[in-house]
């Protein structure tokens, strides 16, 4: 008979996402709490709609739901529902007096004026591909707001700049449900353990390779992209790297983080501006892309160097491993 230790009888769970926030409350340039309860909204936002997304073949929320969102394009079910969820996350948290959302024309105001924070999220991004089960996300960028407390947030407080997003991150919908955030010092991501019903510490510190193998881009529109990203699609071609594009921004960003890859959505002859939103899209991902050792460009700057002057700007986008980011442009 095998005896075993009280050890290892009673291995550690690991370090939960609540614990590591209030371990790590003391690095927050406002350390007050604030930002810490509305991380933990947005995880619990996030773990109601990975219960969504697991019943969807069981209820009925896959599929197109016969609407259009303020971008023009065909709302999914889960479109609508995770939009409800995270709004609803976001009031009831009470830490959030405004809401930038893909799904919504105009500012969200939530009540709570009182609140020193506001969010610019795509709530379910990809959510097109939940029919055919591939995976989906969640994408988001947390500004401390400009206006004073206690009156309405107003469209300056959206418009900072990506260099004024205090945390940003994403959650992961795929064969785990994965939170990446970061608040400016490293990047770190948390696996939802269902039988606990937490997110425990998986990937401490992420840090992106300098470079890899891997690139991510639409080929269909390749007769309509720039020349110089022609070249570059030749030359990683040329070099035998993997084409890795799925039509989930937040999946195929999340396997070139932790990888190595670059992530093209160059602009078009459709699409002269871009297609990706700058708020909700380019800028969180671009702030997780430099915190963890990557770039963003849009192919004249850094990403967060853009000034907006809309709610639903759009941009073109190559992020990932800094030094394939530097010769795609």
């Amino acid at each position: 008979m095998n005896t075993k230790t009280a050890q290892e009888l009673a291995l550690p769970v690991g370090v939960t996402l609540d614990r590591f926030i209030m371990h790590s409350q003391s690095a927050f340039p406002y350390a007050t709490g604030e930002l810490s309860q509305l991380l933990r909204d947005i995880a619990l936002a996030g773990k109601i709609i990975n219960r969504e997304i697991n019943r969807a073949g069981l209820v009925d929320i896959a599929g197109g739901n016969g609407t259009e969102n303020v971008q023009g394009e065909n709302q999914q079910k889960l479109d609508i529902v995770a939009n409800i969820r995270f709004i609803r996350a976001l009031k009831n948290g009470g830490e959030v007096c405004a809401i930038l959302s893909e799904e919504d024309e105009d500012i969200i105001h939530t009540g709570n004026n009182h609140g020193k924070y506001v969010v610019a999220m795509d709530p379910p991004d990809g959510s097109s591909n939940i029919d055919v089960n591939v995976s989906i996300g969640t994408i988001f960028s947390i500004y401390r707001r400009i206006t004073p407390i206690n009156e309405p947030a107003t469209m300056a407080d959206f418009l900072q700049g990506g260099r004024k997003q205090v945390a940003a991150g994403y959650i992961l919908y795929g064969s785990s449900t994965m939170l990446v955030y970061s608040t400016g010092d490293g990047v770190n991501g948390f696996t939802f353990d269902h039988s606990l019903g937490e997110f425990i510490l998986s990937h401490k510190n992420i840090c992106s390779p300098v470079r890899g193998s891997i690139y991510s881009v639409n080929e269909g529109h390749y007769n309509s992209y720039p020349d110089f990203v022609k070249t570059y699609i030749t030359k990683c071609k040329a070099m035998n790297f993997s084409a890795r594009y799925i039509g989930s921004l937040v999946g195929d960003f999340h396997r070139n983080l932790l990888k190595g890859g670059i992530y093209l959505y160059p602009s078009t002859k459709k699409d002269p501006k871009g297609k990706l939103r700058l708020l909700y899209e380019c800028y969180p991902l671009a702030f997780i892309a430099e915190k963890s050792g990557g770039k963003a460009t849009d192919g004249f700057g850094s990403i967060l160097d853009i000034i907006p002057d809309s709610f639903h700007q759009r941009s073109p986008v190559y992020i990932g491993s800094a030094e394939m980011v530097d010769e795609v442009v």
